[in-house]
């Protein structure tokens, strides 16, 4: 049975996530914990830092700011210019990009930003999204791991030491104390928080005719590099009060479009916008797991007090880990396709990550799936009823 955190809706079955001897988990803790910050100080603190890597003679940019187009990059794109910094914003390109986050990238762009994009070869990208999908279970390995190394592999490129980052997911998610308060994002965060799930790009070599070279995008710069350049990667969420929600609001009264209706497998309609993959990624999350993004959301807005306990479970229960038939409007069959996958061979796959000890089984010991294809949790809070 999943144990719950008594004040979110968080299992404990979640990576990184502890739950206390009270029943609290860790994000809440740290989320309690922000009520002793003194953010005047944290933002006199981030004035003066900002104001040390900026480029005094004008010659280069002042920083490097990596953005997917998303409500959190470009809230962060808006507060460097608010702070009179001039950032180079540099995406990763997104895997299946969708038609909103092409238009949220071209807002970015015309906030009055330098802007670079990097696209990876993308008959090396399906390689790696199938490999991802088939061998570790996340479908989004290649984007996650290119997110944290692209923007360095141009700050070293471009000489420009401060890479402006978003929030802490160890913070605001749960993870491990010293990780939780870290300010920094460095290479030693990247390997254990990242999004590697055990696997380096190294492991790749040989793998379906990869090469070295096919995986050069995915490989963190030298540390001789990063000393060379000083790079210098921060949270801004440690030095300003962090929150989804407020920052779609800045996003979009600064240009950002969201969709226009509920994301599927989520509760909201402002986030994971660009990448038609997503829904897959955070359905096997569920199934590993037993949580995907509505869980994470309404998480979010619970510790913030704008929904009860209760509404979280209600709208996790209605809204999370159900099968990703589509995602932002399009089909799974079409998602699949570049992969040279079919619904038949993805579910197959689904079924080898499932933790079958938290999802409900029919008599024959065999995962009960309703006429959608959905799975139960065997619990939804700290109970055997569901």
């Amino acid at each position: 049975m999943l144990r719950y955190c008594t004040r979110c809706v968080m299992p404990d079955s979640k990576p990184d996530l502890k739950i206390d001897a009270e029943g609290v988990c860790n994000a809440c803790r740290s989320y309690e914990e922000r009520r002793e910050i003194d953010w005047e100080a944290r933002r006199r603190e981030l004035d003066t830092l900002v104001d040390r890597y900026r480029a005094k003679d004008g010659k280069n940019w002042d920083c490097i700011v990596p953005v997917s187009g998303g409500k959190d990059s470009t809230f962060q794109v808006v507060r460097m210019l608010q702070l009179g910094m001039n950032p180079l914003c540099v995406t990763a390109t997104t895997c299946d990009l969708s038609e909103l986050g092409r238009k949220n990238i071209q807002n970015i762009k015309n906030l009055g930003v330098d802007y670079m994009e990097f696209s990876p070869n993308p008959v090396v990208r399906r390689k790696l999204n199938r490999f991802g999908l088939t061998e570790v279970g996340d479908i989004s390995w290649p984007e996650h791991v290119g997110i944290f190394t692209i923007p360095v592999r141009a700050a070293v490129q471009f000489n420009v030491p401060l890479i402006v980052w978003g929030e802490n997911s160890q913070n605001e998610y749960g993870g491990p104390a010293a990780a939780a308060k870290d300010n920094v994002l460095n290479r030693r965060w990247l390997e254990e928080f990242g999004g590697l799930l055990g696997l380096r790009v190294s492991d790749l070599v040989g793998n379906d005719g990869l090469s070295a070279k096919d995986l050069i995008p995915y490989n963190y710069p030298s540390d001789e590099d990063l000393k060379r350049v000083g790079v210098t990667g921060l949270f801004l969420g440690y030095y300003l009060p962090w929150d989804g929600y407020s920052n779609a609001l800045i996003a979009q009264a600064n240009g950002f479009v969201s969709y226009p209706e509920t994301v599927e497998g989520s509760i909201v309609n402002y986030e994971n916008l660009d990448n038609h993959q997503t829904g897959i990624h955070d359905y096997f999350k569920f199934l590993k797991f037993g949580f995907g993004r509505a869980t994470d959301i309404a998480c979010l807005h619970l510790r913030r007090g704008r929904i009860t306990r209760q509404d979280a479970q209600e709208l996790v229960k209605k809204h999370d880990g159900k099968f990703p038939w589509t995602y932002l409007g399009k089909p799974l069959k079409e998602i699949l396709a570049p992969l040279d996958m079919t619904v038949e061979q993805f579910v197959k796959i689904c079924d080898r990550f499932t933790n079958k000890k938290i999802f409900v089984k029919d008599a024959q010991g065999n995962l009960a799936r309703d006429k959608d294809g959905n799975l139960t949790k065997v619990n939804y809070d700290n109970t055997s009823a569901n």
